[in-house]
């Protein structure tokens, strides 16, 4: 897990024969800008060179947040340290949490049947509604039928979703039940569970592990963890957990100043990006962004992790009695 505190941005040409190839690339460093610089320009250097030598490689590298980062750092503010516990501020405003070996979970609850089942079932009620359609003389009345068809269909899916939802049982008991079969072969895991706006987040008390480790890839299956957070777990190589609200789930529509919110930012625009947070803590005081449910396990909480989960639900306030954003009080 790299979070660097500075960054900076090199660029490398070479011309030859009248064509001229030139390559941006980023640097970064703890330790001063200096540093930054110069690793920034070892990196733009390195790029010319392959790309020179025949390598299909991008000549310049976005400036993009930490979901959207492909062999560059976290590029976020840091705004406090716990040992190796980062808390940094995300693109849109949020604090998160970011943690090498403090293992986190994502679970998502669907809002809705899937993209794909959708467009399948919207396509067979087209298609069903077009052949009725087809016997009709009246090209309004073609047209009517389909529109209506179409309006059925969404409806239709919706409610099946809704009804298969309340088949399946209570999401929480549904996730409790599926943790504690999973730790029938695992008896020295320890499992604390947390309800988020979104679905479900675990955190995992017993011992410290490497995002890379095969335990990780298989528990991160084993719960359904959302993909895009596993993905970039392993991009990172670090847990990640989103420890303040997002803004529009607590009636803030403006984004985050300037835009876009990607760290560093200039010196010059600092009091617009100051105004914004703490228009946004004053709102996000009133919410909580998890609350905590249970544990589950008989494995004994690992001190370091415990040190984590502290700092996390104190954040987070998670045991507030606080409601979570788009939740009644």
């Amino acid at each position: 897990m790299i979070i660097p505190k500075f960054w900076a941005e090199a660029r490398a040409q070479h011309s030859e024969n009248g064509r001229q190839v030139t390559v941006r690339r980023f640097g970064w460093s703890n330790r001063d800008q200096s540093e930054a610089q110069t690793n920034a320009d070892a990196r733009a250097a390195e790029a010319l060179a392959k790309i020179l030598g025949g390598e299909k490689l991008p000549r310049h590298e976005p400036k993009v947040p930490y979901n959207g980062a492909e062999g560059v750092p976290i590029r976020e503010e840091v705004v406090a340290e716990h040992g190796d516990c980062v808390i940094t501020r995300n693109s849109y405003g949020a604090l998160c949490l970011n943690s090498p070996d403090v293992l986190f979970a994502e679970v998502d609850l669907e809002e809705g049947p899937s993209g794909k089942l959708s467009c399948a079932g919207l396509l067979l009620l087209l298609l069903v509604s077009a052949g009725v359609g087809i016997g009709l003389k009246s090209t309004g009345t073609f047209i009517a039928v389909l529109v209506v068809g179409g309006i059925a269909g969404a409806f239709l899916l919706h409610v099946g979703y809704k009804l298969a939802r309340r088949m399946a049982g209570d999401p929480l008991k549904v996730l409790k039940a599926r943790l504690e079969a999973l730790m029938v072969g695992s008896p020295g895991w320890r499992l604390r569970l947390y309800r988020t706006p979104a679905g479900f987040r675990i955190l995992a008390m017993h011992q410290p592990l490497a995002p890379a480790a095969p335990s990780v890839a298989a528990f991160f299956k084993a719960v359904q963890a959302d993909p895009v957070y596993v993905k970039m777990c392993q991009r990172q190589q670090c847990f990640r957990a989103r420890v303040s609200p997002k803004p529009w789930r607590i009636g803030i529509h403006d984004h985050l100043r300037p835009r876009p919110g990607v760290w560093p930012v200039r010196a010059e625009a600092m009091p617009i990006r100051r105004a914004w947070i703490d228009a946004y803590n004053v709102k996000a005081a009133g919410f909580a962004s998890c609350r905590f449910e249970t544990e589950l396990g008989q494995g004994v909480a690992h001190e370091k992790v415990r040190a984590v989960q502290q700092i996390h639900d104190k954040l987070s306030r998670a045991d507030s009695g606080l409601p979570l954003p788009d939740s009644p009080p």
